[in-house]
């Protein structure tokens, strides 16, 4: 750890704090009770109180500005209260210090994770009322069911066996913009991380992808060999019977299956990525008052004053 470094430790309620390193035991950050923001204001305290006996992380830049410069800013900034959870918080403080962009990763992956999880969640009630009233035959009879995945795969020229897939493009293409933003390029992080965020974004797109052309081979195997009525309705029927349903559970799973995959696809590629790029933050304990754990635990005198490399 150096002066001018941008820190960041866990909290007990798994959220990250970040602040300044000044270089002298002391730290610049946004102080305040969790959950109680409203008295938030950036201040300088000592290592020990913005560690609270946690393990102190570095935060890597690719072009960073100079110490000089990012001491400046975050003492500029001293006794402001303009804090708020999403646009200004100390993930964004301490890397506008550094690098003079605000940006929180933080927020970025949890608005990405949530706006997945609202995508899937539309399209389980918006697939079950479009396939039983899109159609000429109204209602979630087997007739209408068919009837409205005619309708839907009319839309992309095809017929009732590509109507899941048709329903599916909507909530797909929102969970792969989602990953897209949380894991999108930021051209002040080393290379290796930028490069782990591509591979999830791809994987993103290579997932949903995937979980489309699975889900329609999957509803002509099911039942009824082939694309007839016949074998999608019977097929649709026993995906559905999987998940305790019928024809319209059926076919919400298929059409609900790209999105989830796309989210999982992408950011679990992106942390596989890091893991065999070996990509690893360096780890150091301000105090010497415990020490760190894991399968090869460094003594309090190697980690008082200095920083060391630990493998996640």
């Amino acid at each position: 750890m150096a002066r001018g470094d941008h820190i960041w430790v866990t909290r007990p309620l798994g959220y990250t704090h970040h602040g300044i390193d000044c270089g002298d035991g002391t730290v610049i950050h946004f102080t305040g009770e969790p959950g109680k923001k409203s008295d938030a204001s950036v201040s300088r305290t000592t290592m020990d109180d913005f560690a609270l006996d946690s393990i102190v992380h570095l935060r890597e830049y690719s072009d960073s500005d100079t110490s000089d410069v990012v001491i400046e800013r975050a003492e500029s900034k001293l006794g402001s209260r303009d804090y708020n959870v999403v646009t200004n918080n100390c993930e964004h403080f301490s890397t506008w210090c550094c690098t003079g962009r605000t940006a929180s990763q933080q927020v970025r992956m949890v608005s990405s994770l949530t706006t997945t999880g609202a995508a899937a969640a539309t399209s389980l009630g918006a697939t079950a009322g479009v396939v039983g009233a899109a159609g000429s035959v109204a209602g979630v009879s087997g007739a209408g069911v068919m009837s409205g995945l005619a309708s839907a795969g009319g839309l992309i020229g095809g017929g009732a066996a590509m109507g899941p897939l048709a329903l599916a493009l909507g909530p797909a293409a929102v969970s792969i913009a989602a990953v897209q933003v949380g894991l999108r390029e930021d051209e002040s992080l080393p290379e290796e991380e930028n490069d782990a965020r591509r591979d999830g974004r791809i994987a993103s797109v290579a997932g949903a992808v995937a979980a489309g052309a699975g889900g329609l081979a999957a509803v002509s195997a099911a039942g009824v060999a082939g694309t007839s009525a016949v074998g999608i309705s019977t097929g649709l029927a026993a995906i559905g019977g999987l998940v305790g349903g019928g024809m319209v559970a059926g076919t919400v799973a298929v059409a609900a299956a790209p999105a989830v995959v796309a989210a999982a696809a992408g950011f679990g590629a992106y942390v596989a990525s890091r893991k065999l790029r070996g990509i690893k933050p360096t780890k150091w304990m301000p105090s010497a008052r415990r020490e760190l754990s894991g399968p090869e635990e460094e003594s309090t005198d190697a980690l008082e004053g200095g920083a060391v490399d630990e493998t996640e």
